[in-house]
């Protein structure tokens, strides 16, 4: 591959540089936001971001593979985070529950066994954290057991809530080492990396509130590398540790399986169970804490959470129940599986590839309410560019918007300008590419 000339290194990298800078300044102007009055100018500071980032995807699409370029955004990355990794959270407070959880731990205490109003924790409680815990007084920890055990091992170090962000940060420096990796091995520009470390959603969510949705994504990139490497039992290992963070990687594990391989299998189930081992104490579904509560809370039993099935409801302005959407859904991730698990290709990306498309559909179903559930998908576009998907994570800052009014008509309004647009994209640029296809094969 020839080397691009110096005079093009040296215009990209002064057009960085000043995205860059611009960026850089519009972090610490919206770090001051402390209201919910203030969404609509954080928003409008946030869209001047999407816009920069998607100069720059295209910068790291164009170009050649480039040490100059990676450095230059890696350090300008670095400077995102920093930017606003000493400022409390703005855009959520789950962050003080992930201190509490560490600190009930370091008591002896099962973490799933009481809610954190609870007279039995009642000496553990301060004015920093305990005041700012949400659900409090009703829901007990929903988060799995991988997540526990590092609120424990962070908040031994300390319990501050900089402490706590410094550490995702950490997670996602990991995330771009096995990125920058994984990029090198198929031969792609290493500058893709900034397609994830450049996203104004992944800066915001991970490093701005501190959401252990950047261990997740450590987890699925460093899992990405280590099924490259054809490293079976580390892969089961690490797709199960992921699944420990944040529950919903385990359904990319058709896109891990090598057909006839039981290393990986065994290596997820027994790393599954062992990380539940030291929680099983309140019971089998004691470990699931909060989770049905918060299904509940969500809509996800009244069915209001999924647009799809909310679509359905207006449409024919019958009510569907919610068993038969969850039925669909199952079906379709089902078949899905099922065509990933049958389609043992060995193209470079094509595994990569198939945890896009899964993690996209999944999200599709989902619907979710807040917007960090979009950031896992962020780790898979640095291989697998997609305009829909890259309009999807942008867009779900739309859902800040619910601060204002929370109304079931503005959620549907909301979650159609993020979910329909993209769905046109997506079905829009497959048929051009298969129009383009069928073009050259007649030449």
């Amino acid at each position: 591959m020839s080397e691009p000339a110096p005079a093009t290194f040296s215009r990209w990298t002064v057009t960085l540089s000043i995205l860059g800078v611009v960026m850089l300044v519009l972090y610490r102007v919206g770090v001051r936001s402390r209201t919910v009055p203030d969404i609509l100018f954080f928003l409008k500071l946030v869209l001047i971001q999407l816009l920069i980032y998607f100069g720059v995807v295209w910068l790291s699409l164009r170009t050649k593979d480039s040490p100059q370029l990676l450095v230059l955004g890696l350090i300008f990355a670095a400077l995102f985070r920093i930017a606003i990794l000493f400022y409390p959270p703005y855009l959520s407070d789950d962050i003080y529950r992930y201190i509490w959880d560490g600190r009930v731990q370091s008591a002896g205490i099962n973490p799933y066994r009481y809610v954190p109003a609870n007279e039995s924790l009642a000496k553990l409680r301060d004015d920093k954290i305990y005041p700012n815990i949400n659900r409090r007084d009703y829901a007990r920890t929903i988060y799995p057991p991988v997540a526990e055990a590092a609120f424990f091992l962070t908040t031994r170090f300390s319990e501050s809530v900089t402490w706590m962000k410094a550490v995702m940060v950490g997670c996602e420096a990991i995330t771009v080492w096995a990125v920058i990796q994984l990029l090198t091995s198929f031969g792609l520009a290493r500058q893709r990396v900034l397609i994830y470390a450049w996203h104004p959603l992944a800066v915001w969510e991970l490093a701005g509130s501190g959401h252990l949705d950047a261990l997740a994504i450590a987890f699925l990139a460093v899992t990405l590398l280590a099924h490259r490497k054809r490293q079976e039992t580390l892969t089961g290992i690490l797709l199960a540790c992921a699944t420990g963070v944040k529950l919903f990687p385990m359904l990319l594990f058709p896109a891990f399986y090598r057909r006839w391989s039981w290393r990986m299998p065994l290596a997820f189930v027994v790393t599954i169970v062992i990380a539940y081992l030291p929680y099983i104490s309140v019971g089998p579904l004691g470990v699931l804490g909060f989770l049905p509560g918060y299904a509940s809370e969500r809509g996800m039993v009244s069915g209001e959470q999924f647009f799809l099935l909310t679509v359905t409801r207006r449409l024919f302005s019958v009510h569907v129940p919610v068993i038969p959407y969850l039925i669909f859904s199952v079906a379709v991730l089902g078949i899905l599986s099922f065509w990933f698990l049958r389609d043992q290709r060995n193209g470079n990306v094509h595994y990569v590839r198939n945890c896009l498309i899964i993690a996209t559909v999944f999200v599709f179903l989902l619907a979710p309410h807040f917007t960090w559930y979009f950031c896992w998908l962020i780790l898979f576009l640095c291989f697998v560019p997609s305009i829909s998907v890259l309009y999807l994570t942008a867009t779900s800052f739309l859902l800040y918007l619910t601060w204002i009014n929370d109304t079931a008509d503005r959620v549907f309004i909301l979650k159609t300008l993020i979910f329909v647009p993209c769905l046109i994209l997506g079905i829009l640029i497959n048929w051009l590419r298969r129009q383009g296809y069928a073009h050259l094969a007649h030449e």
